[in-house]
């Protein structure tokens, strides 16, 4: 289940990254570009209970690590939208990926060429809006004010951390101009596509819902076998 892939470096070279996959040699390979920072974190356990049901289907299934999350030995404060983009490209050649599944944010690292879906995908300028607002609403519990506009600034031109990332500038820069790309030939699903309930990147904490996972995995699933 978990395996290792070669990552490109900026300056050339490779570092060896994790991935989770789920392989068996299947016709369809669905490489899964997770939610990114803290929203990767709440639907981390959602996702690959996703692509265990990809498995029971017959469907193989890869989420790679990018670099400096998770398990990865690389600095994330190096990192940048440039750096993950190929990531994403290395990985969709390395396994070779028949189809792409991105997850909220994970839309802007979408490979050209393949085929697939987005789960309700947004851009980078959401991600930082909510991680500000978190950041924002706990320094205000710690009796330290801070404001959005400052933090903003701070970012663009020093990093920043936020909810226990740490952001380069680079990366701020380019994930604060990131705006949800065109489709282009992915499919779209709603989070109102799944039935009842929000979206697990709202909730408090990591959480899981068995009823969404079905849902989801169904719709690509039905897909596939059109």
């Amino acid at each position: 289940m978990l395996t290792d892939w070669p990552c490109p470096l900026p300056a050339g070279g490779t570092s060896e990254e994790y991935a989770v996959a789920f392989e068996s040699g299947a016709k369809h390979r669905i490489l899964v570009l997770p939610a990114l920072f803290d929203e990767a974190n709440k639907t981390r356990h959602h996702t690959i209970e996703i692509m265990r049901r990809f498995e029971g289907a017959g469907v193989d299934s890869v989420l790679p690590d990018l670099p400096g999350i998770n398990e990865s030995l690389a600095p994330l404060a190096e990192q940048t939208m440039e750096s993950w983009q190929a990531a994403a490209r290395a990985a969709a050649l390395h396994f070779q990926s028949t189809h792409v599944l991105t997850i909220r944010a994970g839309a802007l690292l979408t490979p050209m060429g393949l085929s697939g879906w987005r789960y309700a995908p947004s851009g980078g300028k959401q991600a930082i809006r909510a991680m500000i607002r978190a950041r924002t609403i706990a320094s205000r519990e710690a009796g330290i004010e801070e404001k959005s506009d400052d933090l903003v600034k701070s970012g663009e031109t020093d990093g920043i951390d936020l909810a226990g990332y740490q952001l380069g500038a680079a990366m701020f820069r380019g994930l604060a101009a990131a705006e949800t790309p065109d489709a282009g030939g992915l499919t779209d699903i709603a989070q109102s596509d799944l039935g009842a309930g929000g979206g697990l990147w709202l909730r408090a904490e990591p959480d899981y819902d068995a009823a969404q996972a079905d849902a989801l995995a169904a719709i690509i699933i039905m897909s596939l076998l059109k």
